[in-house]
């Protein structure tokens, strides 16, 4: 599959499509951060939304994201682009703990580099600069995000799987999971007494650790 996504067609894209970052308007072109290619994820966004009501599956595959030295040694840069304003985004990923490159991406850019495709889904969307001129080279969605969740790899291989309904499994193991969703509230070796019923997991940890999930600014 990788073999074949080597030799897919190349579509030109804006390389001046505008997106906001951390030092304000900026650009796809900028977002290369002088590399020749770009991996990005869309991050979906609930405008106006608490932490614990924004997009699961975006935070359980963002989660993962850490080291990026060794894709940094091969030429190319990750970064999100958010799917809603930068200032509230912005904070969702200071009470995350993220430090991966951030942009948001205005709607019209969003009609731009979604061209075709559903604007407010998870999305990775790869991209290679040569010169000044930007070409989308491969994209997906939905379960093939995947690639950046290694927890769901790592359960593939323990004896009951993701233990989900569609996986094929001996009669009677676990299945009572959903895809991204969280059941109830955190696990016992968790100290606190909040109610974490509903929130993307990660956000137990963070809680736990006293950080604010307040995005609206009022709480430091």
């Amino acid at each position: 599959m990788a073999a074949a996504r080597r030799r897919l067609p190349m579509v030109e894209v804006d390389g001046v499509t505008a997106l906001i970052g951390e030092h304000g308007e900026t650009t796809l072109l900028d977002a290369f951060e002088g590399r020749t290619m770009l991996i990005a994820y869309y991050l979906m966004w609930h405008d106006g939304k608490p932490a614990a009501q924004q997009c699961e599956g975006c935070t359980w595959v963002t989660s993962h994201i850490h080291e990026l030295s060794y894709l940094f040694s091969r030429d190319i840069t990750y970064a999100t682009f958010c799917q809603g304003p930068y200032e509230e985004s912005s904070r969702y990923r200071e009470f995350m703990g993220w430090e991966m490159p951030w942009y948001s991406a205005p709607n019209s850019s969003l009609e731009t580099l979604l061209v075709g495709r559903k604007i407010g889904m998870m999305h990775i969307v790869c991209y290679l600069r040569q010169g000044d001129r930007v070409f989308e080279t491969y994209w997906t969605t939905f379960r093939g995000v995947e690639t950046i969740d290694y927890s769901l790899a790592l359960m593939d291989l323990t004896v009951y799987g993701r233990q989900e309904d569609w996986e094929d499994s001996p009669a009677g193991w676990p299945q009572d999971r959903s895809y991204f969703r969280t059941y109830g509230g955190p696990p016992d070796w968790l100290s606190t007494t909040e109610d974490h019923g509903g929130r993307p997991i990660p956000q137990w940890l963070r809680l736990e650790a006293g950080y604010a999930d307040d995005l609206t600014g009022n709480t430091p």
